[in-house]
């Protein structure tokens, strides 16, 4: 009888796989536009306004400004959350 033992690292990955494959399945839930304004990026990424203009100032998420608003591509957004991704689990054995 074979015993096979399943570690954190191994359900990190099937949760990953997972939603990827049902981000597959029901698609990306990108917005209508590829350009959002100021609110919709703070409401996005659950920030407030002084962490976005922080994000702008130190060029962090790139934006244009039209008639006094400031739009963000969305793909923009994508990338500082790519880039700024963390796991977890490998931070808490560095830890430990």
């Amino acid at each position: 009888m074979d015993i096979n033992l399943i570690t954190s690292s191994d359900l990190e990955r099937f949760k990953s796989d997972l939603i990827d494959e049902l981000k597959n399945i029901f698609g990306n839930n990108k917005p209508k536009s590829d350009w959002l304004k100021s609110k919709d990026v703070k409401q996005l990424l659950k920030i407030s306004d002084s962490t976005l203009q922080t994000l702008r100032i130190n060029g962090t998420l790139p934006y244009s400004e039209m008639g006094g608003t400031k739009y963000y591509s969305h793909d923009d957004v994508v990338k500082v959350l790519e880039k700024n991704k963390r796991n977890k689990l490998k931070e808490r054995e560095q830890i430990g």
